[in-house]
């Protein structure tokens, strides 16, 4: 009795062992085992740090462009938080006038080193026939990708500055300032995290009525004397890099994709390039 017992309960351990092979085996033959990456655009990539709806309201507030320039690089005014190199420290924004006729504008650059200079951003006033001043901001493709601009029209009586910009007795303004030579207001502050950076500058942004598009709505009539400069030794994720960009971000890898962005966690794996890329298992019930 004891002997058939025995040989029972052997049969039935072989049996189950057995049907847990065939389940293995059909679970990985019909692709239920599966690896997922999952691409993460960080909140901290390069563009994440500077808000042009917030840039643009800053524009309506000034009387000058050094005044706006000011503005853009003082610390309690919180709305330049770009940390391109990674080192540290807000870089300052140069603030360059251009343009000609009806249609003025400012072009923001950062210099991460002398002879490495980045455009981040244009910004365009256009003054019309009706008394209005059409504002468009438009980010660098490199930084925000293509096509990425913003809108609003104010009346002129609004905008401080249109008296100062559309006055053809004066020089340009172009920023005095450039890579390891910054005023005394700047002071090399730290960036915020991503959520205090937005909640921020959200009351601007909400508040100002800008609109995003993919086309300009207005029509330059000069270039940016700036356009088409770019900084190879950018190490935060950039949306639409250059092949020299690419290949400095894949020897030296982003500190912001590592932790997940201005002080966000992440236990990822990382890239060099402009995503995080987060690799899990997880195992379905096959049929």
């Amino acid at each position: 009795m004891n002997s058939l017992l025995q040989f029972g309960l052997g049969a039935f351990v072989l049996l189950v062992l057995f049907s847990s092979f065939r389940s293995c085996s059909s679970s990985s033959r019909y692709g239920d085992t599966y690896n997922v990456s999952v691409q993460q655009v960080s909140g901290g990539d390069a563009a994440s740090g500077l808000d042009l709806q917030a840039v643009g309201a800053l524009v309506k507030q000034a009387e000058t462009g050094e005044e706006f320039e000011r503005l853009l690089n003082t610390p309690s005014v919180g709305v330049n938080n770009l940390d391109l190199d990674e080192d540290g420290s807000v870089d300052y924004i140069k603030v360059t006038e251009y343009g000609s006729g009806n249609v003025k504008g400012f072009s923001l650059t950062v210099d991460l080193a002398s002879d490495q200079t980045q455009e981040v951003a244009t910004i365009e006033i256009e003054k019309t026939a009706d008394g209005r001043a059409n504002v468009q901001t438009h980010g660098n493709r490199n930084i925000y990708g293509a096509n990425h601009y913003y809108h609003n029209s104010f009346g002129i009586t609004d905008m401080l500055l249109l008296g100062w910009l559309f006055n053809s007795n004066r020089p340009y303004y172009s920023s005095p300032w450039g890579y390891n030579s910054y005023p005394g207001y700047y002071g090399r502050y730290s960036p915020s995290s991503y959520d205090n950076y937005r909640q921020r500058t959200r009351n601007v942004t909400n508040s100002a009525n800008w609109s995003a598009s993919n086309n300009p709505t207005v029509n330059a009539t000069a270039t940016s004397p700036n356009a088409g400069k770019t900084a190879a030794n950018i190490k935060a994720p950039l949306k639409s890099p250059t092949n020299s960009q690419k290949s400095f971000q894949a020897r030296n890898p982003s500190k912001t994709v590592r932790s997940g962005g201005f002080g966000r966690t992440s236990t990822s794996s990382t890239s060099p390039s402009l995503r995080k890329t987060t690799t899990s298992s997880y195992r379905g019930g096959g049929k």
